[in-house]
């Protein structure tokens, strides 16, 4: 356990040294910077990369590429929406956790490697000018999204083990500022890629993703409830917890309004990390290569926001953070949807990189301080719910302008982009209206 006892029983507390070179919450860390390399590497650079240099042959095409990939993603959050109740529920019923982060771990990281397959699978067959194994990618891309976004369930809920309350703002931001350096380690596939057959960083992704996977596969333990604690789940019973928690919900009000906060955010969060490389590349003529030390920059910014908004969200508590982390967002969703010169859209990058690594921290930590202990699973899957539910509602959004105005070029991807703001502005409004008895 994360709080050590002396001889008289009394709690003893650890440095902040001591706290980030636990073996456990290092190992814990490192899943995040193994899942990071997927998320960005495959998620928000050369899946997109991919998908616009085999569509995007004129600017009309290149729209239809942003909808492929807004679907994709859509359809990755929908199946997590129907299936997020009912991990929850197996967390709280076994008290496993790592367990499943391998199961699904692992599936990930074999789709994943089954996308360098089919890319490389060249094939006749054609539909409406679309080669049939661009079908086989994106079924395959859908797949490891879903089992990636799944494991993060059992990831999150696994923080409540490696500390005291005190620690979980530390803790948290610690996980995301180590899971962003897998960000620039797995660019490094871009050496050998080039700028061009984005298909080929795949394969080396899917092999880094495993790697550092490892020592969390090895070195986390679970703690499972005693045998005459647990219960059979079934699949509906993630649904009858849902339900009845909606029930309850005069007893959980703040989580609930958070939750619907978190939900308009997060519409943003998703659909910006997903578009983003076609977006600068495509509307504001970044070539792959300056998207790359653009991702960079904006990585490293990730990583300096989520240490700094551990930190303050533990001097001036987690909501209030969450509402400056909105309004950067805004901030920078609005100079991205006016960038008319690369300027401006490096400075906009930039600021959605603090923006996004301190949502995470701080909504991960006001999760688990609004959160009963004994329900904290239960509402892990439903801080999932809640948000995987926007992830299907903001790609959607997106790829629907992309595909009604793609004979307007890129102005449809600029109006598309503008939506996010809208959805942003109604998060922190929502946001503000959440009654927190512990807010400071």
């Amino acid at each position: 356990m994360s709080q050590l006892q002396n001889h008289t029983g009394q709690v003893q507390h650890r440095s902040q040294l001591a706290l980030y070179l636990s073996l456990p919450i290092l190992s814990w860390a490192f899943y995040d910077f193994a899942n990071t390399i997927f998320s960005s590497n495959i998620n928000t650079v050369f899946f997109p990369f991919y998908m616009d240099e085999v569509l995007g042959k004129n600017e009309t095409m290149q729209q239809v590429a942003s909808t492929f990939i807004s679907y994709a993603n859509a359809i990755a959050s929908f199946f997590l929406v129907i299936f997020s109740p009912l991990f929850g529920v197996w967390t709280d019923s076994t008290g496993y956790k790592k367990k499943y982060i391998v199961w699904f771990a692992s599936i990930s990281i074999l789709f994943t490697f089954m996308m360098g397959i089919f890319a490389n699978w060249q094939t006749p067959i054609h539909s409406s000018g679309v080669p049939f194994n661009l079908f086989l990618v994106v079924a395959s891309f859908v797949i490891a999204k879903f089992f990636f976004n799944s494991s993060l369930i059992f990831y999150d809920a696994m923080m409540g083990d490696l500390g005291t309350k005190e620690e979980m703002p530390l803790i948290s931001g610690y996980g995301v500022a180590v899971g962003y350096l897998g960000t620039i380690f797995g660019l490094l596939v871009y050496i050998y890629v080039g700028d061009s057959g984005f298909h080929r960083a795949f394969i080396p992704t899917a092999i880094l993703y495993l790697l550092f996977s490892l020592p969390l596969f090895f070195i986390n333990k679970d703690v499972p409830l005693p045998k005459a604690q647990r219960k059979t789940v079934k699949f509906i019973d993630g649904y009858k917890e849902i339900f009845q928690t909606f029930k309850d919900m005069r007893q959980h009000k703040a989580i609930f309004t958070f939750m619907i906060a978190y939900f308009f955010i997060n519409d943003a969060i998703s659909t910006t990390i997903a578009m983003m490389a076609v977006y600068a590349t495509a509307i504001v003529g970044f070539s792959s290569g300056q998207f790359i030390i653009l991702y960079l920059v904006s990585t490293i910014s990730t990583i300096i926001g989520s240490l700094a908004f551990g930190y303050i969200t533990k001097s001036i508590g987690a909501k209030r953070a969450i509402t400056w982390v909105a309004l950067l967002m805004i901030v920078a969703l609005t100079l991205a949807a006016l960038a008319t010169q690369q300027w401006m859209f490096w400075i906009a990058g930039s600021l959605f990189g603090v923006s996004l690594g301190s949502m995470w921290v701080t909504s991960r930590t006001y999760i688990m301080e609004l959160s009963p202990t004994a329900k904290r699973g239960q509402f892990f899957g439903l801080f999932a719910f809640s948000g995987k539910v926007s992830s299907i509602v903001g790609p959607a959004i997106y790829g629907t302008v992309t595909l009604w105005l793609k004979d307007y070029g890129t102005l449809a991807s600029r109006v598309a982009l503008s939506t996010l703001i809208v959805l942003t502005v109604i998060g922190l409004f929502v946001h503000l209206t959440v009654k927190d008895k512990n807010s400071k």
